[in-house]
């Protein structure tokens, strides 16, 4: 006989609501989604769901959100050799099964299931947390760093669109050992304001860029 399960271990409505969303989403259109359809698969009811959101919509933006924001990114430290903090933050988000789990879910709004409105918010959020991660200052953004956050947006939603089909053979070498790797890495420092122009010159020089052992 199966035991009782305690309230601890039942996950919070909101939570329970966020997962029903990315479920359905694997199996069906966004706009073919209802709130019938969230309430039903996360086994709460129509009141608390409009307790928690207002619409669906917002419900949507809110399980995007929740998975941009835990991107297991961090800068390298003026101590750190930044090969290494690439290293970490590749392997963080490759290895570890929630993180795959996190780019499963993102990768279905770039999907066939996904729409203009869901990846118009994924684009808006992932802006949002990186600069956060950058220390970048809205109000004073030049347009050189604007140009390299939407170069950096634009990169990881390509990737997200091909994540189905790279998710089952890419490892953690392939992209520590290729030329994107580089690239990446690059962009990456130069964000972060660690000498852009020197990292730059480097990538696009193939005599002077070395591989990352």
């Amino acid at each position: 006989m199966p035991r009782p399960r305690r309230d601890s271990e039942i996950l919070p409505a909101k939570e329970r609501m966020e997962n029903a969303f990315w479920e359905l989403l694997a199996s069906r259109d966004y706009h073919k989604i209802t709130v019938t359809d969230i309430v039903r698969e996360a086994d709460v009811n129509r009141n608390s769901f409009y307790y928690h959101f207002s619409s669906l919509s917002e419900l949507a933006d809110a399980a995007i959100l929740h998975m941009v924001e835990n991107t297991p990114v961090s800068l390298p430290r003026p101590n750190t050799n930044p090969e290494t903090a690439w290293r970490t933050n590749i392997a963080k988000l490759l290895q570890t099964p929630g993180q795959r789990e996190r780019l499963d879910r993102l990768a279905l709004v770039t999907g066939a299931h996904g729409s203009a409105e869901l990846l118009a918010s994924l684009r808006d959020f992932s802006r949002m947390n990186l600069m956060s991660i950058l220390q970048i200052d809205a109000e004073h953004l030049n347009l050189q760093t604007d140009l390299m956050l939407e170069f950096a947006i634009g990169g990881m939603l390509a990737i997200l669109r091909r994540w189905p089909e790279l998710s089952d053979h890419i490892e953690t070498e392939d992209l520590l050992n290729d030329d994107a790797a580089a690239l990446a890495m690059s962009m990456y420092l130069s964000l972060s304001k660690t000498d852009m122009l020197g990292y730059w010159r480097r990538v696009f020089n193939p005599s002077v860029a070395p591989r990352i052992q």
